[in-house]
């Protein structure tokens, strides 16, 4: 159904101004965003076409332009605005974070690194580094590609530790695969860390394993396995 035949109550524009935009099921917010459809197909039904593609937004985060162009009445420039909003949503998690203790606040943290690499289909290695009041300094991919000790080099990680004069930091890599259980390796570069943490004296808080569905604290583990 094209909107213009819709009653104006139950437009999504209409209906966000006189009900408020949370009012607004996934279907009409997308629909929003979008604005309109073309000659051959309407919005509803791009709308509808985006649900089922990302299986009902849970995989919206990882699609990129190809993903929505594949989808009809979506060219370049709409792919763009909406990749857009996805990275507004992430950049506004991101900045909340930087103004909160990640010890205080840790869902925020969670939510943004779930967001940052949680969804993506390879492996990366990221380090968030942080002040004495816990609060990030900064952050940065050290490594993508498949967890290796041989490949994880402490120096980078201190390196740039030193470089931001960071108190503490938290490593953190995702599992595409989607498991939050820590492998051996895991567990090693964790050890290897921790021994590289001892030694420069700037503390590390924990090793996060992110997943698209949750994460998972690799300190948590070790503790729970000596109970």
């Amino acid at each position: 159904m094209k909107i213009s035949e819709m009653s104006v109550s139950q437009r999504p524009r209409e209906k966000a101004v006189l009900y408020g935009i949370e009012s607004l099921s996934d279907h009409e917010l997308l629909m929003l965003v979008l604005r309109h459809g073309n000659s051959n197909i309407s919005v509803s039904r791009i709308a509808q076409d985006v649900l089922k593609f990302s299986e009902g937004l849970s995989k919206l985060h990882q699609m990129d332009m190809n993903d929505f162009m594949q989808i009809g009445g979506i060219k370049q420039a709409k792919a763009l605005e909406l990749m857009a909003i996805l990275e507004l949503n992430k950049r506004v998690l991101r900045a909340r974070s930087l103004h909160m203790s990640v010890i205080d606040h840790p869902e925020t943290l969670m939510e943004w690194l779930r967001l940052e690499i949680g969804m993506k289909m390879q492996e990366c290695f990221l380090v968030v580094f942080l002040d004495v009041q816990n609060k990030i300094t900064q952050h940065k991919v050290i490594f993508t590609g498949t967890l290796d000790r041989s490949l994880i080099h402490p120096r980078e990680v201190f390196n740039m530790a030193v470089k931001v004069s960071a108190s503490a930091f938290i490593a953190v890599h995702n599992h595409p695969a989607g498991s939050l259980i820590p492998s051996q390796m895991d567990l090693e570069v964790t050890e290897l860390l921790m021994e590289a943490s001892q030694m420069m004296q700037i503390k590390m808080l924990d090793h996060l394993i992110v997943t698209r569905e949750g994460y998972c604290s690799i300190f948590t583990y070790l503790y729970k396995q000596t109970e």
